[in-house]
């Protein structure tokens, strides 16, 4: 296959990091994001789609910061691996996902209205994850970083099982308007978050058989999809009013009425 390919990207800066096209990209989708969200949510006054809106700003928002320090080379570290030799590492990316995918959890779990038990459960597995991903990309031999990566995935695999099982009844029981959000949305987070510990084993931190150029890309489409994405979805909704609007009333207390 053709390096140059593998490789793929610009280098903005004249550092010698060509992936700082897609960083660069990545921050302005991100920073978009953040303000059409804020524009989207300015004037809102029903108390429960405000903190809808609040939790889905911050997240592009933290993004947007990520994605701009790891465009100047903050939050990027070198790490020896035993045959593979000297990885370039941008850890800033684990730092954004430590934050942003509780955060995007968090709505799911607003959404379905879940127990504070069930919320810090769910959200301390995905830190566990993202930890251990961390752990893994910074290890020094690949036995290590395999088995680090089998870990955080393991991880996922039970963050996505709560959301598909206990969180999707819960939402269930909301009415269809919220079982409808609420499946779409994970739907989307099922197929996102997949693609994640796919494109690690197959990219720099991994087998290597992806180039660091195209693997920045591929993040980046996946993040914007995964934060701006999934907030359009789900600030669109009438779900997040919640059951803050008084229903109509039917044809018999319609009458009763008259």
């Amino acid at each position: 296959m053709d390096p140059t390919v593998l490789q793929a990207g610009y280098d903005l800066l004249g550092d010698g990091r060509p992936e700082t096209l897609w960083l660069g990209i990545g921050t302005i989708f991100m920073l978009i994001g953040t303000f059409y969200f804020i524009v989207k949510g300015w004037g809102v006054t029903d108390k429960e789609a405000r903190e809808y809106y609040a939790i889905t700003i911050l997240v592009p928002g933290i993004a947007s910061a990520a994605y701009l320090s790891m465009f100047f080379g903050v939050g990027l570290t070198e790490v020896e691996v035993v045959g593979r030799g000297t990885l370039d590492i941008y850890y800033a990316r684990y730092a954004d996902w430590l934050f942003t995918t509780p955060l995007l959890l968090l709505d799911l779990a607003l959404l379905a209205k879940v127990d504070r038990v069930s919320i810090g459960t769910l959200i301390g597995v995905d830190a566990l994850m993202i930890v251990t991903g961390l752990i893994g990309a910074l290890s020094h031999t690949p036995l290590a970083r395999y088995t680090w990566w089998l870990f955080s995935t393991i991880a996922m695999i039970v963050v996505l099982y709560f959301l598909a099982t206990s969180l999707r009844s819960a939402a269930k029981e909301r009415g269809p308007e919220v079982e409808s959000t609420f499946n779409t949305l994970t739907a989307l987070v099922l197929v996102l978050w997949t693609a994640y510990p796919i494109l690690w084993i197959v990219g720099t931190e991994g087998a290597g058989v992806v180039g660091l150029g195209v693997e920045t890309l591929l993040f980046m489409v996946l993040d914007v999809t995964a934060k701006v994405g999934f907030g359009f979805v789900l600030l669109r909704s009438r779900a997040i009013l919640g059951d803050t609007e008084a229903p109509e009333p039917s044809a018999g207390e319609a009458s009763a009425a008259d």
